[in-house]
């Protein structure tokens, strides 16, 4: 289980997944360290991988300690 800390509560990569995404998720892969800053506050960024939709997979970037997060979507 690769469950992290983000903003103070321990979440899964689907729960990540929906925090960056608004919405539910179908399937997110395990949550890892993006090896980079946020843009925000300097904390660690992690990331996940998921799919929203049976045809799109999408990887997230979320901050562990605020509320940034964005997506690779075009």
């Amino acid at each position: 289980m690769s469950n992290r800390v983000v903003e103070g509560r321990m979440v899964t990569p689907e729960k990540l997944a929906e925090l960056v995404e608004g919405d539910s998720v179908m399937d997110a892969e395990p949550i890892e360290d993006a090896d980079r800053e946020c843009p925000d506050c300097g904390g660690d960024v992690i990331s996940v991988g998921y799919m929203p939709s049976v045809t799109e997979f999408v990887t997230a970037y979320k901050c562990q300690e605020c509320s940034w997060g964005e997506t690779d979507r075009e």
